[in-house]
């Protein structure tokens, strides 16, 4: 980290992430959609967690026009893994900043997500490295990349936002 430990800072950003947890787990897609930057990327590796996403396959792999193309997909209701839509549950902890400058902070978060639909009850385990971008409005995503635990495994079927 750069210079002294501020609170303050880590703070906003448990703040920040927690809102978009909750974002996430009540199907808010248009209001999560809007804290991405306009060149934000949003990864899920798939068999490891240091692999290249250009040459090896991943789960998810969005730049910023996938992003808004996904969240048209869900919101149209025909996304049938999703009708009903999961109920979700996020727990955000261990919430550590690794570096900060002015203008970005790289931080890093683990999650257990809670997902019940009508076929079964799922826990999702993950590790998250976010890029936040701190803009007039606030703090906006330009990068986030969810590690599975499981990642390397099958997995069943993935279609909320994680």
């Amino acid at each position: 980290m750069n210079g002294a430990f501020d609170w303050v800072l880590l703070r906003e950003v448990e703040q920040f992430l927690y809102h978009e947890a909750r974002l996430q787990d009540d199907h808010e897609y248009a209001a999560w959609e809007a804290l991405w930057t306009a060149d934000g990327v949003y990864w899920i590796p798939a068999n490891d967690d240091d692999i290249d996403p250009d040459h090896q396959m991943s789960i998810v792999y969005d730049n910023r026009s996938r992003i808004a193309l996904r969240i048209k997909q869900l919101c149209t209701g025909k996304r049938l893994a999703q009708t009903p839509r999961s109920r979700l549950r996020r727990v955000m902890s261990n919430i550590v900043i690794l570096e900060h400058g002015e203008a970005e902070i790289k931080v890093t978060a683990n999650a257990l997500i809670f997902e019940s639909n009508r076929r079964e009850d799922l826990v999702w385990a993950t590790r998250t490295e976010y890029l936040l971008r701190r803009e007039p409005a606030g703090f906006r995503m330009a990068r986030k990349k969810v590690m599975l635990v499981n990642n390397d495994k099958p997995l069943p079927s993935l279609s909320f936002l994680i």
